[in-house]
């Protein structure tokens, strides 16, 4: 499955344009603006296993940092800060990564 295949290109890159500096990543606005938050839950379970790139079930740290180049290779990879502030917004439970729950919670909020 590509992102594509739910999200428009056109959506895409709008969401990518607004967080081409770094340290300008906000996921609610990213969310908003690629219209994910505006997705079926089933949806956002599709797009989460693609962020889920070891297939644990979770993304961790360092999936996350690379959150952006699912939509793009070409997009940049998040900074420690923007990583870090992602991560702590998603782990509702605190064992220090997402779970696909977490991340649909996430993205609606």
């Amino acid at each position: 499955m590509a992102m594509t295949d739910i999200l428009s290109a056109k959506d895409t890159e709008a969401a990518l344009s607004s967080c081409r500096a770094a340290d300008s990543f906000n996921y609610k606005a990213f969310f908003s603006t690629n219209v994910l938050s505006k997705k079926t839950p089933d949806q956002v379970k599709k797009v989460f296993g693609i962020f889920d790139r070891d297939r644990s079930g979770f993304t961790e740290e360092d999936e996350l940092q690379l959150f952006l180049q699912n939509f793009s290779l070409s997009a940049r990879v998040l900074t420690a800060a923007e990583t870090k502030t992602f991560l702590i917004a998603g782990d509702t439970d605190g064992d220090g990564k997402v779970g696909v729950d977490e991340f649909q919670i996430l993205v609606k909020s």
